[in-house]
């Protein structure tokens, strides 16, 4: 251990970044470190605010420690600059120090000591935090004002970058600049200066404060702060203390893979990035200053658009297939916006919502009523299933219950919505209008057209609207929601079947209920489209069936010619589709100008190679499909991608594809600043092309030719033996053992002036690819359009290969006749699931609407019950949404909604019992079910009591018997309620699922003789009758629970049973005795009783 010396310097506090009354200072010494404290180091920091530091009194210059007031909300030091202070310090010993601290030796390594011989005997830097300032220390000290005026700013500068991850979670205070009567006596050196550099992060970080920043430097972008050890943590890159803050870097060619990753980890992420170039900087007033730096683009979950996060590096990785460690996007990246309205009269909750998808233009908005379990406003999350929302900051208990349970409903974080909370008075109505009327009122006719249409919109939309507006205009991705023709609304009971959210999670229509994956649910069972795309509107296809008999008709129709037909054309038209980008990303890339050339050039390449293909086969496409459908996406898509071919033309291909835009456009003659820019390149070539005459006769080298090395362009190589005669003005670049590489100072005059003119045009350039892509733009509603028909054939083609499985058929769908008439039905995804082995037992269910409507189904437990409710629903939701259903016939009426209530689960994050969310979704399915409505009540009642739950699944079936009149399956364990069935024959019938049943019996084996569990064969086979018990022991069994349990659970049951049939027979028999009147019947009855 290094000698420890007693230190007369003066001292330099940092008793200021801990909390609680301890003295602790920082001392400097001959360039060594030494820490005193009277106290142990504190492992939380003082949180000092703005009020606090200004309410002190001023301290006096004989003060030798400041009086720091501690802030019991302080957050802790970060976990990096709590290990590099422990770094300094070693076991404490008493000091004679007059302020009686005790100096710290040092004897750690990497301490003060091997930094001071590293650094030249210069202390060490203080060990910073990262940025967020809670506070700063109290300025003291005789000072003179002008200085104090100039602390005092830099304070309040510091304090307002400090803010920066107010929402992060950040756990520590940013040093502030040592000053005061401590500061470093004459002749040492202040050490938390802060460079340029840190200072323009500053400045940066307080315009974006809930962002991570990666800041451009040279060849690699680099993270500050709290900001680099968020970033090295997600990233598992390492983190390291520069000067004043953390930091850490990632190569330039890999930002789009790391912004992607911290995007993917719910984090707003900034790129910085240079705006100025080296040669236009040393040419302008500036040239000895810092390289000016400017946000360039924002992203999030939602608004990954832009080169930066560009996954197409060049056009054979995409042609290949090959995408390497690149995170590819979600099939959704829904923005959804939501707002509430409370109506104190009518004690109504009214909810807006609109979601954009920036990434592909699609805008959706609803409103609608809602009650306290907010069931509306989930169904429409599920049906949405947006990566981020955007709520006002008083939002209600209720629906931030319901938003928690959504984004912590993931089994993994990535997969979490980011949920984003903004000031409420964005989400009032006058704020929002006003929003909305600057954003859509311009000069332009078209746009006040738009504003009349919008401001036409229900007031809780427009307050969605507002702020939505607000948000991308941050990100620059507002222009997506100009045009208010692309508004879509979200639910419309006309068009679509009502699907909730119960129902969406309890029939598995989108996500399974195992791992909240996609696979074995109906969503899988129908998507094996081709296109990005396509599986996108599968998705809408899938989660909102139609109830428009026409277009359920022209969609089997077309699914029905793809299957039978022999046309070549149809094969042909299906050969376009796989390998295809995501044109609707693509186009809508190019729509906010955020595309790169390769991007570009992929995309518009495809769609004129499209448009070209598609207008070749229109004859033949004329002559040789039928469908209505079919043939008008077919003729109609070829003259909608027309304009792809005229911005195609103008593009130079090799440069397109590797990203060149100084030689992008192949004809010069519609951009005149390009073609003056290249004239004066060009006539700078020529001058030290002219020179290279001079060159040659002052070498006296005929032959001599310029070189480049490393990028040093117009070299002049004189072998090192003719080094005299290379004249003395002339400039050595460059040299090795044999030669030296001069410039002229002709040639350094030009090259500089010609290094200035090609990165203006450079910046020529991106002005006028920007006006390009703006250009291109005018032609987006058009494109998608067209794209929208490549999806639907996509589907088409999707629904043509379930059909061509074993066992499908055509249903036929009829408005004017309620019914459910289903052949051999089998439950899609477990039939696919089981392969080709057949077992799966195939079921009738026939129900009318002005008959037997209602089916209550009893039987064992496993007995297949739930598969067989779940099956009916998934096959009128197929034959609606267009497809063939699994069953051998099927004919159904057009239903305007299906309701479920099944499973028992409680709801913790909403403060819901399990039987408290079986009757929440009973009473929802009571007051929405119709006529027309299939409802399916899976074992209601059984959350409480035997005789509470047999009363209220009694009187709710009834309820839908004799009011609701809809198609109702109800499955039950309680024997009472097949009653139903005798007081509403012409409605009701009981069927149970078949089984064999081996009977209890005693075991000999024992003394008391051990009673056996029953023993079930299943058959799954629906059959007409009610099951007198459900066995539920013999699931027991199946479960492995223990022998032992099982014989005294059999014994229990048998005397229970025992007991119960002795009381019904004593209440026949005083029935039968009460009605007796005579004796000779009493003595008869006696009798036969005896």
């Amino acid at each position: 251990m290094p000698k420890v010396k007693k230190s007369s310097s003066v001292q330099t506090s940092i008793s200021r970044y801990f909390g609680g009354e301890s003295n602790t200072s920082l001392q400097f010494s001959g360039g060594k470190l030494k820490i005193s404290s009277v106290d142990e180091l504190p492992a939380k920091r003082a949180k000092l605010s703005e009020q606090e530091l200004d309410s002190e009194p001023p301290s006096s210059c004989s003060q030798k420690e400041p009086n720091v007031t501690s802030n019991r909300r302080g957050g802790s030091l970060c976990s990096s600059t709590l290990e590099k202070l422990k770094g300094f310090t070693s076991a404490a010993k008493p000091s004679d120090n007059t302020d009686t601290q005790e100096d710290i030796g040092v004897n750690t390594p990497g301490s003060s000591k091997d930094i001071c011989q590293r650094r030249g005997g210069i202390p060490p830097r203080e060990a910073p935090d990262q940025h967020k300032f809670i506070g700063l220390q109290k300025l003291e000290g005789c000072e003179d004002e002008e200085r104090k005026e100039d602390a005092a700013e830099q304070r309040s500068c510091l304090s307002q970058f400090a803010k920066a991850a107010g929402g992060k979670g950040e756990k520590g205070a940013e040093l502030g600049p040592l000053s005061g009567p401590c500061a470093p006596s004459k002749g040492s050196k202040s050490t938390s200066t802060y460079t340029p550099m840190e200072q323009q992060v500053i400045q940066l970080k307080q315009q974006q404060k809930d962002a991570l920043l990666a800041v451009e430097c040279g060849y690699k972008y680099r993270f500050f702060g709290d900001d680099a050890e968020i970033a090295a943590k997600e990233l598992n890159i390492t983190c390291h203390l520069d000067h004043n803050f953390m930091t850490c870097s990632i190569p330039s060619h890999r930002l789009f893979v790391h912004v992607r990753r911290l995007v993917s980890h719910g984090h707003k992420v900034g790129v910085v990035k240079q705006t100025e170039t080296a040669a236009i900087k040393a040419s302008g007033a500036n040239r000895n200053a810092l390289f000016t730096r400017q946000l360039s683009a924002l992203y999030t979950k939602s608004t990954l658009v832009g080169e930066d996060v560009n996954q197409i590096c060049s056009l054979e990785d995409v042609d290949e297939g090959s995408h390497g460690d690149v995170m590819v996007d979600p099939p959704d990246s829904f923005l959804l916006c939501i707002s509430e309205n409370w109506d104190k009269l009518r004690k109504q909750l009214t909810v807006g919502l609109v979601a954009v998808q920036p990434s592909t233009g699609d805008v959706f908005l609803d409103c609608f009523p809602d009650g306290s379990s907010r069931s509306e406003l989930e169904s429409r999350i599920l049906k949405i299933n947006p990566v981020e929302i955007l709520v006002p900051s008083d939002l209600s208990e209720e629906t931030c219950r319901l938003l928690l349970s959504v984004t912590n409903g993931s089994f993994q974080a990535d997969d979490r919505a980011r949920v984003e909370r903004r000031d409420s008075a964005q989400f009032e109505y006058t704020s929002a209008i006003n929003t909305v009327t600057q954003f859509y009122c311009r000069s332009q006719q078209e746009d006040s057209r738009s504003l009349w249409r919008v401001a036409s919109f229900e007031s809780p939309v427009i307050c969605c609207l507002g702020p939505l507006i607000q948000y991308l205009q941050e990100f620059n991705l507002e222009r997506v929601l100009r045009s208010e023709s692309s508004f879509q609304r979200l639910s419309c009971e006309s068009e679509a079947m009502i699907l909730n959210a119960a129902t969406l999670r309890n029939l598995e229509i989108l996500n399974n209920q195992t791992d909240r994956g996609v696979r074995g649910s109906l969503f899988w069972v129908l998507d094996h489209s081709r296109t990005p795309f396509g599986r996108r509107l599968m998705r809408k296809w899938v989660s909102q069936p139609l109830t428009d008999l026409q277009r359920i008709s022209e969609r089997q129709d077309a699914v029905q010619e793809i299957m039978e037909s022999d046309s070549p054309i149809l094969d042909s038209v299906k050969s376009l589709l796989p390998r295809l980008p995501d044109l609707e990303r693509g186009i809508c890339s190019i729509y906010h100008k955020k595309s790169s050339t390769q991007e570009f050039y992929l995309i518009s390449s495809h769609l004129s190679r499209l448009g070209l293909q598609l207008q070749s086969w229109i004859p033949a496409i004329r002559s040789q499909t039928r469908s209505v459908l079919l043939r008008s996406v077919l003729l109609d898509t070829p003259d909608l991608l027309a304009p792809a071919h005229t911005f195609l033309n103008v593009l130079n291909e090799k440069a397109a594809r590797s990203g060149n835009k100084t030689e992008l456009f192949s004809d010069l003659s519609g951009f005149p600043v390009l073609q003056e820019r290249t004239k004066q390149i060009h006539f700078v070539l020529s001058e030290i092309q002219e020179h290279l005459k001079d060159i040659r006769m002052v070498l006296k080298a005929p032959t001599l030719n310029y070189i480049t090395v490393s990028g040093q362009e117009f070299l002049i190589e004189v072998k090192n033996s003719l080094s005299s005669t290379v004249p003395s003005d002339w400039v050595k670049i460059s040299s090795t053992k044999a030669v030296g590489r001069y410039h002229s100072p002709l040639l350094v005059e030009r090259y500089k002036k010609l290094q200035q003119l090609r990165e203006q045009l450079l910046l020529d350039c991106q002005r006028e690819w920007t006006d390009f892509l703006d250009q291109f733009g005018e032609h987006y509603h058009t494109m998608k359009r067209a794209i929208s028909h490549l999806a639907t054939i996509d589907c088409l083609f999707s629904l043509a290969e379930v059909a061509q499985q074993g066992g499908y058929c055509r249903p036929k769908v009829c408005e004017d006749q309620p019914q459910i008439m289903i052949r051999d039905g089998r439950h899609p995804a477990i039939d696919l699931l089981m392969g080709e082995q057949n077992q799966f037992v195939p079921n009738h269910t026939d129900l009318q609407g002005d008959g037997k409507r209602t089916m209550i189904i009893t039987g064992p437990n496993m007995g297949g019950k739930s598969s067989y409710i779940r099956q009916v629903a998934l096959i009128c939701i197929m034959a609606q949404i267009g497809s063939f259903v699994p069953a051998s016939e099927a004919c159904l009426g057009l239903l305007d909604g299906i309701y479920t209530r099944m499973g028992a689960s409680d709801n913790i994050y909403k403060g819901r019992s399990t039987f408290m969310e079986e009757l929440t979704e009973a009473s929802e399915i009571i007051s929405r079910a119709t006529e027309r409505s299939l409802v399916i009540l899976d074992e209601l009642g059984r959350g409480t009591s035997t005789h509470d739950g047999i009363a209220i699944a009694y009187a709710t079936l009834e309820y839908f018997i004799r009011h609701v009149k809809s198609f109702t399956l109800f499955v039950t364990h309680y024997p009472p309620l097949c009653e139903l069935e005798r007081m509403y024959p012409d409605h009701v019938s009981n069927f149970h699922m078949a089984f064999l049943l081996n009977e209890t019996h005693i075991s000999s084996d024992t003394k008391d003789g051990d009673v056996q569990p029953e023993f079930i064969t299943f058959l799954y086979n629906l059959t007409e009758g009610a099951a007198g018990q459900s066995y539920g022991l013999n699931v027991a069994k199946l479960a492995d629970v223990p022998d032992p349990i099982l014989c005294t659970a059999a014994r229990k049951a048998q005397e229970l049973e025992s007991a119960v049939e002795a009381r019904r027979r004593s209440k026949k028999r005083l029935t039968e005795m009460w009605s007796i009147a005579d004796k000779p019947s009493l003595l008869q009855w006696l009798q036969s009783n005896s």
